[in-house]
């Protein structure tokens, strides 16, 4: 496996959890919990914390650029933004 197909599986591999990420805020969202409610908020900033790392760690394995990563949370924290517009919306 060259450097070209580690990058890909990568940033394959990041996607695959921040898609996870947005899937499991949307499913505490169906089941009733509130955006406000402090569970929410600590399961949120735990999981981006944790890809955050994960980020960083591919970053420093020169397995993505910096600016691919940021931009990796940047659409994350975007589809989590209207997940929550969404759902003050139907209360």
């Amino acid at each position: 496996m060259d450097q070209m197909d580690h990058r890909d599986k990568a940033v394959e591999l990041l996607k695959e959890d921040a898609k996870r990420i947005l899937q499991l805020i949307k499913v505490q969202m169906d089941n009733l919990t509130l955006p406000q409610c402090p569970a929410y908020e600590e399961v949120l900033d735990t999981q981006m914390y944790g890809l955050s790392r994960e980020i960083n760690f591919a970053i420093r394995l020169e397995l993505i650029e910096q600016e691919e990563g940021k931009k990796l949370i940047a659409t994350l924290e975007k589809e989590l933004s209207a997940l929550h517009e969404l759902s003050m919306n139907k209360q």
